[in-house]
């Protein structure tokens, strides 16, 4: 799993093949922004750790737009599938 930080966490999967390997956002901080999926060509699956330690994971199709969990987050993996 890769560490993404500083500008990279705004570019995440955009323009990246699926065999990109899974990559970890820490916000240091509880965070409630959303997600998109302009420019991903593949499916990945979203999971967020939230600031109550529970995780809340959704697959993402390309193309889709404010995607949020249910609750503040800490953390965001994204996976490709």
């Amino acid at each position: 799993m890769k560490q993404v930080k500083g500008f990279m966490q705004r570019i995440g999967l955009m323009f990246r093949t699926k065999r990109t390997e899974p990559l970890e956002f820490d916000f240091g901080k509880v965070v409630y922004i959303p997600i998109h999926s302009w420019f991903v060509f593949f499916k990945f699956k979203a999971e967020w750790i939230l600031e109550d330690g529970t995780k809340e994971t959704r697959i993402v199709k390309p193309f889709q737009e404010n995607i949020l969990p249910s609750k503040p987050f800490i953390k965001l993996i994204e996976t490709p599938m």
